[in-house]
């Protein structure tokens, strides 16, 4: 596994068809294997927007910057605390030679 960087943004976080709302991200990129990107870190929005979020499939990050982030919680409901949660992202990164040290 190699380290390739940090990914910042903002965005709207939706599930479906659904509009849950705003939302950050704080990310760590790396690569497990030739051409697959990986990446974890948080995500933070207002409190009552992210408890709604757990048991939601089909999350995704429209990011300001155009990218669409698939995602996760990779902690469980009763982890979250406040306006932040970890997070796992495996589609919609950019490739590696794209991120920045």
């Amino acid at each position: 596994m190699k380290f390739l960087g940090r990914l910042r943004g903002t965005g709207t976080l939706v599930s479906g068809d659904e509009t849950i709302g705003p939302a950050e991200y704080d990310l760590d990129g790396y690569t497990t294997r030739p051409g697959e990107v990986v990446a974890s870190g948080e995500l933070r929005m207002p409190a009552v927007d992210l408890q709604r979020c757990f048991g939601q499939h089909d999350l995704r990050l429209l990011g300001s910057d155009g990218r669409v982030l698939h995602l996760r919680f990779s902690g469980k409901h009763s982890e979250s605390h406040g306006d932040a949660a970890h997070i796992d992202v495996t589609d919609g990164l950019p490739p590696a030679k794209d991120w920045r040290h």
